[in-house]
């Protein structure tokens, strides 16, 4: 089955969307984790001084993110895993849209943001650098996109195919 392109295309069934955004998620999750054990390979296209960013540099918020990450790539993989359905579905998909709303809407503002930036339209703050804004503009801000789209497909799937599959968990009485 492929990914639809047109009319009369196949879509991703839900679960492969979810496992799209699962595998997105522990990816972006990979470099959070690293820093936060000491890396710095790649901390430069973070930012010029990341050290000065409020948070970055501290070990236990980065490890905190790089969880938070690992959390919403399960949160997609409940959606439409019947593991999930000991959650409830309303909740449980409210919660996948915010995660693909939140992750689109940062990411295109960064597009922007640093787009400007790059343009010259808008001061390259000195602790980001010039450098690490073309990282983010290229890589970062992309991925957030790619993120909020993948959670986006996943949300839109698994409504359908749970709808399509009432079957609970367990047995009701």
């Amino acid at each position: 089955m492929g990914i639809a392109v047109g009319r009369g295309a196949r879509s991703l069934p839900a679960a492969g969307w979810a496992d799209a955004a699962f595998a997105w998620a522990i990816a972006f999750a990979v470099p959070s984790f690293y820093w936060a054990l000491g890396g710095t390979a790649g901390l430069d296209t973070i930012a010029a001084r990341v050290e000065e960013i409020p948070l970055a540099g501290n070990p236990a918020f980065v490890f905190g993110t790089g969880v938070l990450k690992v959390l919403a790539g399960l949160l997609a993989l409940a959606a439409v895993r019947r593991w999930g359905r000991a959650v409830p579905r309303r909740p449980m998909l409210v919660a996948v849209w915010a995660v693909a709303a939140i992750l689109t809407s940062y990411g295109l503002a960064n597009l922007v943001d640093h787009g400007l930036m790059v343009a010259g339209l808008r001061r390259t703050p000195e602790v980001l650098g010039a450098g690490a804004v073309r990282w983010h503009l290229l890589l970062w801000d992309p991925i957030f996109v790619l993120g909020g789209m993948l959670f986006f497909q996943t949300a839109r799937a698994a409504r359908r195919h749970r709808s399509a599959d009432p079957s609970p968990l367990r047995p009701t009485r």
